[in-house]
């Protein structure tokens, strides 16, 4: 491992050891559900295009203090990744859903990254029309695409949802993989070779290469409800908080600051100057920090 990278301590095996499944809409999903549950529920929820493990390295801290709970989405993880072209934020709201009830989880708190971050704000939006299923008490965001204006979309992300897309994913490989994902963690904490290896073979497990042009959909998702989602943080009725790696390409410190200037309600913010996309890979120990002060704070 080279000066300025970073390794996952839990290894993808371990971690779907550790997990169930359950089935939903005529497809089966894995979750992990760990701690005690007299203690607060933690519902976590993954981004765009890994999976719940990228929670392992926060994992073990935050379970002292928490009931955990994690999903990979559908085309996600070690979950069905079915071969179309119409996944939706809205959809795979409803599988949480469908999971939230499973457990029964009466109560929760959640926290979520990337596309993640849209998947909390439409169950937001539904908390606050009264109808969501169970109900949710606070929501930290990570780095994600809150506003589709300040979303800077790699170029790789932006050719995968034009026409092209499936004939670009059918042509990139791991090495293309790793490019991407490489400019989007701090210049200090770049995954290592066997980081990026495992995150591949998740996407690629189940037939999965094909979700880059299908779930990038996602994209435009956040254009057509951008009021619903936007609207959702700035009357919401629950403590938000934001914990941001500054230095992403994607949605580092202009999205805060974004966040700011449209007056969303904010309880919380941490901001990490070198921190690239993905700050609970990259810098686990402010993650929970953060994440426990904002909690304390409450």
């Amino acid at each position: 491992m080279g000066m300025g990278q970073i390794t996952m301590t839990v290894h993808v095996q371990q971690w779907q050891a550790r997990g169930e499944y359950v089935s939903a809409s005529g497809h089966d999903f894995f979750y992990i559900d760990e701690g005690d549950h007299t203690k607060p529920t933690l519902l976590l929820i993954h981004g765009f295009p890994t999976s719940s493990w990228d929670w392992a390295p926060v994992w073990d801290d935050l379970l002292r203090q928490y009931r955990l709970v994690a999903m990979d989405m559908l085309g996600f993880g070690f979950s069905d990744k079915p071969n179309r072209r119409d996944y939706t934020i809205h959809g795979q709201a409803d599988l949480v859903e469908a999971l939230i009830d499973h457990l029964s989880l009466n109560q929760f708190h959640v926290l979520a990254h990337d596309y993640g971050d849209t998947v909390a704000q439409e169950l937001l939006a539904r908390r606050q029309a009264g109808c969501a299923r169970g109900e949710m008490l606070s929501c930290c965001f990570l780095n994600g695409g809150l506003f589709p204006e300040t979303h800077e979309a790699l170029l790789t992300q932006r050719l995968l949802l034009s026409p092209i897309g499936p004939l670009l994913n059918r042509l990139s490989g791991k090495k293309q993989f790793k490019n991407a994902f490489n400019k989007v963690f701090g210049a200090d904490t770049q995954p290592s070779d066997e980081m990026i290896d495992a995150f591949w073979s998740l996407i690629n497990l189940h037939g999965g290469k094909h979700i880059f042009h299908n779930l990038i959909t996602y994209m435009r998702d956040r254009i057509e409800h951008r009021e619903r989602w936007v609207t959702a943080l700035q009357n919401s009725v629950i403590p938000l908080a934001l914990i941001n790696g500054s230095v992403d390409p994607v949605s580092g410190a202009h999205m805060v600051a974004r966040y700011q200037q449209l007056q969303c309600r904010l309880d919380y913010l941490k901001e990490l100057p070198a921190i690239g996309h993905y700050p609970q890979v990259e810098a686990p120990m402010d993650v929970t920090a953060s994440y426990l002060e904002f909690r304390r704070a409450l």
